[in-house]
């Protein structure tokens, strides 16, 4: 049987690897985390758009880490705006994140309507398509660390 096409993307993807989806905002930025399969490893839980926010962001990601035996870690957020690069900036210089990826927002959008078929916008809602959609290899850029 001749071997499909498999998007490289979804290689990195493993039973190890946190997926974390990131919608980002002004003062919040709502934060989903999941399994390779898109099973949420913990609540949605939101955190400031501050250096302590961020602080709280990867104190969460070592425990989930270490509480699920996970040694790879792909983040994503959409760059739209401007609120998303300090962000970036400091999950880059993190060694737990393998992998920063940003996901395209015209595909947050359109995505929108498959859980739940409902076109309506909330934070929790997007980060975690955010999340499936890093799952399925569908991001524009990656800043690997790793």
């Amino acid at each position: 049987m001749e071997q499909k096409y498999v998007n490289p993307k979804v290689s990195r993807i493993s039973q190890d690897t946190l997926i974390v989806g990131i919608d980002v905002a002004k003062r919040n930025h709502w934060v989903r985390m999941t399994d390779y399969r898109g099973i949420d490893l913990i609540s949605p839980f939101k955190i400031n758009n501050t250096i302590d926010g961020i602080k709280m962001l990867e104190e969460k990601i070592r425990i989930i880490k270490q509480k699920e035996g996970l040694n790879n870690v792909i983040l994503g957020m959409e760059p739209s705006g401007h609120y998303w690069k300090v962000l970036a900036w400091q999950m880059k210089s993190n060694e737990q994140v393998n992998y920063l990826v940003g996901v395209n927002p015209y595909h947050v959008k359109k995505s929108k309507e498959f859980d739940d078929n409902s076109p309506s916008k909330n934070d929790k809602k997007d980060a975690g398509l955010i999340a499936k959609l890093i799952k399925d290899g569908r991001w524009l850029f990656d800043e690997s660390s790793g």
